[in-house]
């Protein structure tokens, strides 16, 4: 029998048809170059477009904000996604729709269609800190190698009969 214990307070548990969860991220994505072009009504757009594409992709926008060259992203995703994929339609999607909307001011920092740096940061977050689950997994009670002379080694649970 598998035991769930909670060892944070207040994480809000999500369910799909086989498995209870809570996967939080923290992503950042940087603009090309770093050029500073990214403007308040640009933020409010490009959240209300990852708000979108979180709920598309079955999770949920945490927060969100950003300056000038860069936005960051808490965010809750269900286990059962591809994290790579969802962050390429997070930066494609938000892209072309930036683009088409801010075009002009776009131009005049990029030459090409180009929004986001290829590259992103992503960093799982929330929960127990690292070195709490290490000190529960340490304190588990782990089963006692049996030796047998005519098999393998058995594990047997502290307090079970052989």
């Amino acid at each position: 029998m598998f035991h769930l214990v909670i060892m944070v307070t207040n994480v809000k548990m999500r369910r799909l048809f086989h498995c209870v969860y809570t996967l939080t991220y923290h992503l950042v994505l940087v603009t090309k170059y770093r050029r500073k072009c990214v403007t308040r009504p640009m933020l409010e757009m490009l959240q209300d477009i990852v708000a979108q594409r979180c709920k598309d992709w079955g999770g949920e926008l945490l927060d969100f904000n950003g300056e000038a060259d860069h936005v960051h992203i808490l965010m809750s995703l269900p286990p059962n996604l591809d994290l790579s994929r969802f962050v390429n339609n997070v930066k494609t999607t938000s892209s072309r729709l930036v683009r088409r909307e801010f075009g002009n001011q776009l131009r005049r920092v990029y030459s090409k269609p180009t929004f986001w740096s290829r590259s992103y940061c992503i960093i799982s977050c929330g929960g127990a800190p690292l070195s709490v689950i290490k000190q529960y997994v340490e304190q588990q009670s782990a089963p006692e190698k049996v030796g047998r002379a005519d098999g393998p080694d058995l594990l047997v649970a502290p307090g079970s009969e052989q």
